[in-house]
């Protein structure tokens, strides 16, 4: 199979990650981690911090061990087989999926009509096509784009920021709402833990970046610094939204609204709510430019795996990017938008990585003795086993419908699993044959 060209440094590698992190998750479920929480918004945002960490180890020791383009899917495969890896893969691949989809829906919706109203169905078509022809352009390009992406929806976060605590200096806010903590549903633990589920989602995106791993001009050195950099900058960053935000705006107001940052800006004042806006599109469309990069790139590594048709490995004579894969996932995304609501795309997404995170602990913690491809980062076995266990606690805080709407895309992957296993039991049987024959002769 072709190979990728290894293009991306430390510093592109460290704004791809992000920008996928700081995407539109903190743009949209600040409000909703403040209904299920209560107005200490920054403690799931930290609890989901440290948690993230925890698998953030596991793939910083893999990728840097394997730097292969089939990331969660690769490092399963290896560890306990193709059943596994294709079960792993699919569930990976299908959130990127979901992820864009609902990235899609959440363009086309309510910071898009701060500005002009337009027909959804068009706007998500449109949208998730000019994503893809970036996509299918390059690596290099889609990177740079998302640094300059990057810098605007963290400078638009600063300014919520920045706004935050001139609303604060000015004596408007209320501190005492930062230590009210649980709701009439839950209590103080239970609400950290309902919060952490929602605030977890805006950390997810560090995962995407393993697939990138065999365009990294020296993963080894590059993964870990540009992983971990990433995941601290976003927890300063989201911890101090979480503690001005709800200090600014009242907890019902915060609760019940659907663009939660925007709420800040009008309180603070001196800020057109429209350039606010932009922004956040712009968040909005970076995390879907680089959660597509990731799919495609899952999708090519799977196909060369074997786990998927061979067809999604062709890649582009010129330029040497995944022209199949980008078609087939934007086919699938558009799909899932136009027949999706964003609530229910986003919880099912978090469902389906918490399947892939156990995935990929699990596999650390089997891959131990492995020397790999050389030197590599390695974190203390204690960090996959608790990544396991987190993964486990924050499965029993998702919702019973969630449920059942990703076990539908779990059996798809157990179904593709099963036909992975039986192809190659079949393919091992036929070379013993061969061999038996070679010797008989």
């Amino acid at each position: 199979m072709p190979a990728l060209n290894r293009v991306v440094g430390t510093r592109l590698l460290y704004f791809f990650i992000l920008g996928d992190v700081l995407g539109a998750g903190v743009y949209v479920l600040i409000g909703e981690i403040a209904g299920r929480s209560g107005g200490a918004v920054w403690l799931p945002l930290l609890v989901a911090l440290g948690l993230a960490c925890l698998t953030a180890g596991s793939y910083a020791e893999l990728a840097t061990k394997y730097p292969r383009a089939g990331g969660s899917a690769h490092y399963t495969t290896l560890a306990f087989g193709p059943a596994a890896g294709s079960l792993v893969g699919f569930c990976m691949l299908a959130a990127g999926v979901v992820s864009v989809a609902a990235l899609a829906r959440g363009f086309a919706s309510d910071y898009l009509a701060e500005l002009v109203t337009l027909p959804t169905v068009a706007v998500v078509v449109v949208f998730l096509l000019v994503l893809a022809a970036l996509n299918i352009r390059g690596v290099r390009e889609s990177l740079g784009a998302n640094v300059v992406a990057t810098l605007v929806e963290l400078g638009g976060l600063l300014l919520v920021i920045g706004l935050g605590a001139w609303i604060l200096l000015r004596g408007d806010a209320d501190p005492g709402r930062l230590t009210a903590l649980g709701t009439a549903e839950h209590g103080a633990a239970g609400a950290i833990l309902a919060g952490a589920v929602l605030a977890y989602y805006s950390f997810v995106g560090f995962e995407t970046s393993v697939n990138l791993a065999e365009e990294v001009a020296d993963p080894r050195r590059s993964y870990p610094r540009a992983l971990f950099g990433a995941l601290l900058t976003a927890g300063v960053v989201y911890v101090l939204l979480g503690l001005l935000t709800s200090a600014a705006v009242p907890t019902d107001v915060l609760a019940g609204s659907s663009g939660p940052l925007l709420e800040v800006v009008r309180i603070a004042g001196g800020v057109p709510e429209r350039l606010f806006a932009v922004i956040a599109l712009v968040a909005v469309a970076n995390g879907a430019l680089l959660t597509g990069i990731m799919g495609s790139r899952l999708a090519y590594g799977m196909a060369r795996d074997g786990l998927l048709p061979a067809a999604l490995a062709r890649v582009l004579p010129r330029r040497r990017t995944p022209w199949m894969a980008v078609l087939v996932t934007t086919a699938a995304s558009v799909a899932l938008a136009l027949t999706g609501e964003i609530d229910a795309l986003a919880e099912t997404l978090v469902l389906l990585l918490l399947v892939v995170f156990t995935g990929v602990n699990a596999a650390a913690i089997a891959l131990r003795r492995d020397a790999g491809t050389g030197d590599h980062f390695r974190v203390p076995i204690a960090v996959p086993v608790l990544g396991i266990a987190s993964c486990l606690l924050l499965a029993t805080q998702v919702a019973a419908e969630v449920w059942l709407r990703g076990l539908v895309l779990i059996g798809i992957g157990v179904l593709l699993a099963a036909v992975n296993e039986v192809r190659r039991r079949r393919g091992g049987e036929l070379a013993d044959t061969a061999d038996q024959a070679s010797k008989s002769r």
